[in-house]
């Protein structure tokens, strides 16, 4: 995969994760394609480390769940990170 595709699957993964997760998160697109690239980064290395299932094609459906999935983790945490940070 290209990295203007790997870009593309990780601004669109954080926006379907912003969309999953309830709550206000922060940050613009930029925010949201770094979350979803490393969100897609997280879950290809879990998805093929546990399940023999990586980031393979962009077209490809396990690519898209495993990206989505690794987001949704990944804004977790920013979440949590940047709530506390907010509250103390």
């Amino acid at each position: 995969m290209s990295i203007l595709a790997f870009l593309i699957l990780g601004l669109i993964a954080g926006a379907i994760a912003k969309a999953i997760l309830p709550g206000r998160q922060g940050g613009g697109w930029i925010i949201t394609m770094l979350l979803g690239v490393v969100g897609a980064l997280l879950g290809g290395w879990i998805g093929s480390a546990v399940f023999g299932v990586g980031l393979n094609e962009f077209w490809s459906l396990q690519t898209w769940i495993v990206a989505i999935l690794g987001s949704l983790v990944t804004l977790g945490i920013y979440g949590a990170v940047t709530s506390r940070h907010h509250h103390a």
